[in-house]
């Protein structure tokens, strides 16, 4: 949904050229995404989402990993192909990859149009009219945009706060490619918060490579705290989730609010990365096994139901049996809700390149398989604990949902049964009903509550689970 109209006199008189938009890696990603569309339709472009029907593909590329790369090159030599077969009479490159590899890019590819740097999306409709390629450095603030297409759910959304990092851990390309970290001002961010809600989000997710420095760079001290209460005054704003958290940035004042504001959902994404003390050194990581066990003791003390996901990286240079034994027995410990785990990626250009001791390929999957086999056995006792408790549930579709611990796209999902109306007698056999542990019902009736639609909020009681797919049923 375009947030904001075209400009009134603006007229088009010839047939508007079809775009297709792919857009790879993360949500922060998706968002400059949703920008670029923003722009394309504001000037009379059409969004199509088959690529089949489109004029122009407009590739919006990860480069964060080597295999982030070798995915959007994959992408580029499919879709110039298509170009060379007649299928697309344009093809524009957007996102890292352009910022990682520069003009490079047109060189190595030539059946490409135009490219965009992530600085720049506001040219990308100069760059497909052929007026030039833009990449431009990280120096301008960010301010709310202008235009901006929601290429998510109706109902749920990601709401980038500010961009970069200053973080410099070492084996991270992040500032080499999104430059300094640099943050929305909160008026703009409210502005684009309310324009949101006002397309129908309910649930917005805020973004950025670290949420808790939002606002240091303006402001000369964090305002994520500052931040959240404007948010939650936007009446329609029903749920307001924090990725990317730092550990040792978290404050106590940040937690009490989550604590006593119920829009705020008692989620946090705290990538942590290891355990290990040698290898967050290594890392170049502010937090040490002490800190970051104080200060979950110190989440989990203020408020109990806290949902933690984070992320680790197994194989880090220099990592041994005993680095990783540590963190096995951590994950093992600890109960995290949710859970990733990334083999460590040598990124040219980062210090940790260079490091001595380089782990084996082998090696790194064989841990990497290790941890995620103890998270598994972690997931099948909070799913234990969960059998019979009622959640409340945000609905995806008609019959798939998410709890407020679990993100859009990257946790787990609740399936979800009802006696609804739109439900035949015979839809519902008995055998299903016993296994969602439903009741028999009288007389072959069909039930009489509403059929659940997405984006509506059902407390559904919990009868099943296995792994991260919940199941339930409406009460």
């Amino acid at each position: 949904m375009r947030l904001t109209p075209f400009t009134p006199h603006t007229r088009f008189y010839s047939m508007p050229q079809k775009v297709f938009i792919t857009s790879l890696g993360c949500p922060k990603n998706l968002t400059d995404a949703e920008v670029m569309a923003g722009r394309l339709t504001a000037a009379g472009f059409e969004l199509t989402a088959d690529e089949s029907e489109a004029d122009i593909a407009l590739i919006n590329t990860c480069a964060f990993l080597n295999s982030a790369i070798k995915e959007s090159e994959a992408e580029i030599k499919r879709f110039s192909s298509l170009k060379e077969h007649g299928k697309l009479s344009k093809i524009a490159v957007t996102g890292c990859l352009v910022e990682r590899e520069k003009n490079l890019l047109l060189k190595k590819f030539p059946q490409i149009d135009a490219v965009v740097g992530i600085n720049a999306l506001d040219r990308i409709t100069s760059a497909l009219n052929g007026d030039t390629n833009y990449i431009l450095p990280a120096t301008l603030p960010l301010a709310a945009p202008k235009f901006k297409t929601r290429l998510t759910a109706p109902h749920t959304a990601y709401l980038k706060i500010a961009d970069g990092c200053d973080n410099r851990c070492s084996y991270c390309a992040i500032p080499m490619i999104r430059g300094g970290y640099r943050s929305k001002p909160i008026a703009d961010v409210v502005v684009e918060a309310g324009n949101l809600a006002g397309s129908g989000a309910r649930e917005i997710s805020l973004i950025a490579q670290d949420t808790t420095s939002y606002g240091m760079d303006l402001y000369g001290k964090p305002m994520l705290h500052e931040l959240l209460k404007e948010l939650a005054r936007i009446p329609d704003i029903k749920w307001l989730r924090l990725l990317y958290i730092y550990p040792d940035k978290l404050s106590s004042d940040l937690l009490k609010l989550m604590r006593d504001e119920e829009k705020i959902c008692n989620y946090l994404d705290m990538p942590l990365q290891h355990i290990s003390d040698d290898i967050l050194k290594k890392m170049n990581r502010r937090s040490t096994e002490k800190s970051i066990k104080a200060k979950i003791a110190a989440i989990r003390k203020l408020i109990p139901d806290m949902a933690l996901r984070t992320n680790f990286i197994v194989g880090f240079p220099g990592e041994t049996e005993k680095d990783f034994t540590k963190l096995l027995k951590f994950v093992s410990g600890t109960g995290f809700d949710n859970l990733g785990v990334f083999t460590y990626s040598r990124e040219a250009g980062t210090p940790a390149a260079k490091l001595p001791d380089q782990v084996p390929e082998t090696l790194k999957t064989a841990r990497m398989n290790e941890l995620i086999a103890a998270q598994s056995r972690i997931i099948d006792g909070i799913n234990t604990g969960l059998i019979g408790k009622t959640v409340k549930v945000l609905m995806d579709s008609g019959s798939f949902g998410r709890t407020c611990r679990d993100a859009p796209d990257i946790d787990g999902t609740v399936e979800v049964i009802t006696n609804a109306i739109s439900h035949k007698p015979k839809a519902i056999g008995k055998k299903t009903r016993k296994a969602y542990g439903l009741k028999p019902m009288a007389n072959g009736s069909a039930g009489s509550s509403p059929a659940p639609k997405a984006g509506d909020f059902m407390d559904v009681k919990i009868t099943g689970a296995t792994g991260y797919l919940r199941r339930g049923t409406t009460i």
